[in-house]
């Protein structure tokens, strides 16, 4: 029987968040922007997503006269990504 995927994750947009989240401590709006390589709109609303879901913790703030968002992964976020990633290994036939 396999595991569900989050579908949350599965977003393609969602998951690259997540990824890139993951290999550092934190990033703004504009380096997500930039690795993602997505629209601003877009990007803003899959963060409100995954930060609804307790997944990322967003700071919004300023510099000098300019917005800076700032998002990390949360604990609960990172139990997310183990768990879609060992639900996709359960599809591919991995967890043997």
């Amino acid at each position: 029987m396999f595991k569900p995927l989050d579908p949350l994750l599965h977003s393609e947009l969602r998951l690259a968040i997540i990824s890139i989240l993951l290999s550092v401590e934190e990033a703004d709006f504009v380096y997500l922007k930039e690795q993602t390589k997505s629209t601003s709109g877009n990007l803003s609303v899959q963060i409100d997503k995954l930060s609804e879901a307790g997944y990322i913790e967003v700071k919004r703030g300023f510099v000098g006269k300019r917005t800076r968002t700032v998002c990390k992964i949360t604990r609960v976020g990172i139990k997310a990504f183990e768990e879609y990633v060992e639900s996709l290994k359960g599809y591919l036939n991995l967890n043997k």
